[in-house]
């Protein structure tokens, strides 16, 4: 199994990233407000989309 939620990664680094499902990676929005993006998906008509950070490349994340 493949467990690279987004093969272009990079290219939305810094923002948050909305997909249909964990399944379905497509990305249907982005940008830096989680809240607007999880809205903006759910207005183009996914029910439960998946949002998620993806962090800037070579940024230290500590959990």
């Amino acid at each position: 199994m493949d467990n690279v939620l987004l093969k272009d990664g990079e290219k939305y680094g810094g923002q948050y990233v909305a997909t249909r499902s964990f399944k379905d990676r497509r990305v249907v929005s982005h940008g830096s407000d989680p809240s607007k993006v999880f809205n903006d998906a759910r207005e183009k008509g996914v029910k439960a989309p998946v949002v998620f950070y993806v962090p800037k490349k070579g940024m230290v994340q500590i959990y």
